[in-house]
């Protein structure tokens, strides 16, 4: 329970970033006091949080030594001055979860100890329901492919029951294709319940993330028991694009280094250091990294390179390759003549409409 409190806390605090975020927000004049006071309370909660403390200190040395040179001093624009913050801080970390958000609205101090209202609680379920917790479409596409398109990795507490349902929807599929160009991350715990539907009773180890606090590694393995049907010894397709990042880009690597799934898109954003949300003004925010994925099979991660994909295709062109892929597949398959015939049809459709979106 109080995991979940502390993750709905800081979903809280990212909801009223991300309503700021969208370009439409009023910008605000900012002074000398206000940047120092911004400086400085960034700068403590990186050397307090970040992941790796040396890279820490040389992030402050580096933001320091702009402050001397004035860098800083031009900027009046609250917009244009979280943007050259995040640009500084990534210049030495090259992390790119690392970032300053400007908020118009005012963003709430979160007392370490408080817990949300019933109300906070119940307003971010209610979001969720009304967004389907990030799950946007579930189809039986041509050819019995199924087809999951979903933009964020959700809490399971919040989101287990739609993902059983859209699991539930594509089992009697002959291969499935998860779509994730549009994904920008969120729960690994999320993640790995998903992961979980495509593998058996016994566990697979999927990631590890190691966090700074406590100095300390959780480990993450496949659950042998999930909500609805598993999908297992078909074949499973990820769609990814540059927009996909972290708890994507976790979910894209586990099946492509367990050789479960084929990723076919681009290659994605390259964030793999999980972190949280932080107030370090009124009107400023900062996420920071607070750990990193460790692959338990590769001992590396996707950080600052991304997932590459093993078909490599211009996102707008990437459900179109796979279905082609998926198709072939059941073809080779096939023992009925008949279904052999109606998949050469389709094939062939498919061929036709990949290579006119190839032209435009």
């Amino acid at each position: 329970m109080k995991k979940f409190l502390a993750g709905l806390l800081t979903a809280l605090f990212v909801i009223v970033l991300a309503k700021s975020g969208n370009g439409q927000q009023p910008d605000m004049t900012i002074d000398a006091a206000t940047k120092t006071q911004v400086i400085d309370s960034l700068l403590k909660e990186v050397n307090d949080r970040y992941v790796f403390p040396e890279v820490a200190k040389q992030m402050e040395t580096n933001i320091r030594g702009r402050m001397s040179n004035k860098e800083y001093d031009s900027i009046t624009s609250a917009t244009e001055f979280a943007k050259k913050l995040t640009e500084d801080l990534q210049s030495v970390s090259h992390d790119k979860h690392l970032r300053v958000r400007y908020s118009a609205n005012s963003i709430p101090v979160r007392q370490e100890r408080g817990e949300p209202t019933a109300e906070d609680r119940q307003q971010f379920v209610n979001d969720m329901k009304r967004i389907n917790f990030a799950f946007e479409r579930v189809e039986r596409l041509p050819g019995n492919i199924g087809y999951i398109k979903f933009n964020n990795f959700f809490a399971p507490v919040l989101g287990a029951e739609t993902v059983a349902a859209a699991m539930n929807f594509v089992a009697n599929t002959d291969s499935l294709i998860f779509d994730l160009r549009e994904n920008g991350g969120g729960d690994p715990e999320m993640v790995q319940v998903i992961c979980s539907y495509l593998f058996g009773d016994k566990p697979v180890h999927l990631n590890d993330l190691y966090w700074r606090e406590g100095n300390r590694t959780d480990e993450f393995w496949t659950k042998p028991t999930v909500l609805g049907k598993k999908y297992l010894d078909k074949d499973v397709y990820i769609l990814t694009s540059n927009r996909s990042f972290s708890g994507a880009e976790e979910f894209t690597n586990n099946l492509k280094v367990l050789k479960r799934a084929t990723i076919v898109g681009e290659t994605t954003g390259g964030g793999a250091n999980p972190g949280g949300s932080f107030r370090i003004a009124e009107h400023f925010g900062a996420f920071i990294p607070l750990g990193r994925a460790i692959n338990p099979v590769t001992k590396t991660n996707w950080e600052g390179t991304g997932v590459e994909p093993d078909i490599k295709v211009s996102k707008e062109l990437a459900l179109k390759t796979a279905q082609l892929a998926a198709l072939n597949k059941s073809l080779e398959k096939a023992k009925d003549e008949d279904l052999k015939r109606s998949l050469k049809d389709l094939i062939d459709k498919t061929q036709k409409e990949l290579e006119a979106m190839k032209k435009n």
